[in-house]
């Protein structure tokens, strides 16, 4: 079979090992438009029951992915002038950097024959790189340049949240997970962070809009909000600064997060794959999961049937039906966050028991207090319930996609 990936992301690279694992005379190039090693972003978080999987899929590369991680398996709130809290999150978690991940990812495809073309880009579904494929994946994110010319076919559909945030990275090693909620006078401002290296960690800044305005954020310069913020967060920093996105204008790197669906995942030939299929918010940690957890149901669905047509058809439907209960929860999460002053109120450890269940859909519709006390019940009842359906077959699951109930991804 001859395949041929545009973006070198997490998803196409990894969809590459397992293909030519399948069937080493498999001819699979991944074009990527960016030069080796140019990538954006600080660490990317994932679980236990993800490196598990990993294992059975692929052992060479789970193997240098957990070498090169950091582990946590508890987090910590800070809640400004109230309470400091560890609580425990009841599965491991990993740090590992984006660029790591990738590098990793693409030796070890490298290794196994595939053919990665850097600076090389695809501009559309009709390029003559693509002539002659018999699959053509769509690894190149949320703006992809192969789905947006049949956006009507896929269904595409995008929700913009209402919250502000920016990405960032900062020199403090945190020893484990950490929130920080910070109330100032236009409201509340909170970070998350975690560590993924020796020398950094990743910090995540959300806040409503109208804090945001409030505080001067809208109209500051990157260098003046990087200032602004690391004296809000001093406490959770340490005296460590704050490194954001260079911009050519200075500009901070401020955005509102884009929830995109697809109807359908394949057209002909062409298939989604990763962010070009589905986004779900930070929030949870799964994007790094769901990426790879495409690339195994794809590779697997190839090989199920002989003939490719079926073969995607068959992967647009089921990895799209067992990833909705990760994208209600990551829903259910980012409008938790949405809605801080709901919650902000209560006193500590009832806020942060709320926070580990922000992905519940009970919680949305229940007053806060009186979900403490009996709607968490009533959502792991909910739970086990949706597992023993699961294990007698009708929602399609994996430990790929399982939703955390933590940050980041």
């Amino acid at each position: 079979m001859k395949v041929a990936c545009v973006g070198g992301g997490p998803a196409s690279l990894y969809f590459s090992i397992l293909m030519k694992r399948m069937d080493p005379s498999h001819e699979v190039t991944v074009y990527e438009r960016n030069p080796a090693g140019s990538t954006y972003g600080w660490g990317v978080t994932y679980w236990a029951a993800l490196l598990q999987s990993l294992y059975g899929l692929d052992p060479e590369s789970a193997q240098e992915i957990r070498e090169n991680s950091v582990h946590w398996n508890d987090w910590v709130v800070e809640i400004q002038e109230r309470a400091t809290l560890t609580m425990e999150h009841g599965d491991d978690g990993f740090g590992i950097g984006r660029h790591t991940l990738l590098d990793i990812l693409a030796r070890r495809a490298g290794g196994l024959g595939v053919r990665i073309a850097y600076e090389h880009e695809i501009s559309g579904p009709d390029a003559p790189e693509l002539a002659g494929a018999d699959v053509v994946v769509a690894g190149d994110g949320i703006n992809s340049r192969l789905r947006e010319p049949n956006a009507e076919h896929f269904g595409s559909e995008f929700a913009v949240g209402r919250n502000v945030y920016m990405w960032l990275g900062t020199t403090r090693i945190f020893d484990t997970f950490v929130f920080s909620f910070v109330e100032t006078a236009h409201g509340w401002i909170w970070c998350y962070g975690y560590p993924y290296g020796t020398e950094h960690s990743t910090c995540v800044v959300e806040c409503a809009p109208a804090t945001w305005t409030g505080l001067g954020l809208d109209a500051a310069s990157e260098a003046d909000s990087l200032a602004v913020l690391e004296k809000l967060f001093a406490d959770v920093l340490d005296g460590h600064p704050l490194i954001g996105r260079a911009q050519p204008d200075g500009s901070a790197h401020w955005l509102r997060f884009r929830t995109l669906t697809n109807r359908s995942w394949h057209r002909g030939n062409l298939v989604l794959l990763g962010d070009a299929a589905h986004t779900t918010h930070y929030s949870i940690g799964a994007g790094t999961a769901l990426a790879l957890g495409d690339a195994a149901f794809l590779a697997e669905a190839l090989h199920s049937d002989p003939d490719p047509q079926a073969a995607l058809a068959l992967y647009s439907h089921k990895r799209s039906l067992s990833i909705r209960p990760t994208q209600r929860s990551a829903r259910n999460s980012a409008r938790w966050y949405e809605n801080l002053p709901r919650y902000a109120a209560l006193p500590p450890h009832q806020f942060v028991t709320l926070l580990g269940q922000r992905h519940s859909t009970l919680l949305a519709h229940m007053p806060p207090r009186l979900y403490y006390h009996t709607g968490h019940a009533m959502e792991g009842l909910r739970l086990a319930t949706d597992w023993v359906a699961a294990k007698l077959g009708r929602v399609p699951t994996c430990e790929c996609c399982r939703p955390q109930p933590t940050e980041g991804g």
